[in-house]
């Protein structure tokens, strides 16, 4: 028979793998990408997963082998979560408005070209308020 320490470690070491591999695909992509734009979702995505895979591994682990629940590592997790999309979000607005109005052309990518001009393209971000639009939305 099975020990149950033994399917504890078993599926812990699982979560450690799993998150191992993830955060050395987000690594590697991080590296080897060519553009910045390419290489931001390297770290945003495959290494938040990793990592979260190995915080996972770790609450599991204490769980089910001291029954004891660590809140640390599930605040990491949601800290790790959050500040990601919203940090990579803003470096690639940077990145785009930079590249806008740079004068050199940076390498071209697999993910196309940035528009020539405002309204240009649908880049949200480069739409430029409109001469009449309201300074408030309220109706007062």
């Amino acid at each position: 028979m099975i020990e149950p320490g033994f399917l504890a470690e078993l599926f812990t070491s699982f979560l450690i793998v799993l998150g191992a591999g993830f955060a050395l695909v987000g690594s590697w992509g991080l590296v080897r990408l060519p553009t910045l734009m390419e290489r931001l979702h390297g770290p945003t995505k495959a290494t938040t997963l990793g990592l979260g895979g190995i915080l996972l591994a770790s609450v599991m682990f204490f769980q089910l082998t001291q029954g004891a629940w660590s809140a640390h590592e599930l605040l990491v997790s949601i800290f790790l979560f959050i500040t990601a999309p919203i940090s990579a979000n803003m470096v690639a607005k940077v990145h785009l408005h930079e590249e806008r109005l740079s004068e050199t052309v940076s390498v071209g990518s697999a993910a196309g070209k940035v528009p020539a001009s405002p309204g240009a393209g649908d880049w949200a971000t480069y739409e430029a308020p409109h001469r009449d639009t309201p300074v408030t939305t309220s109706d007062k």
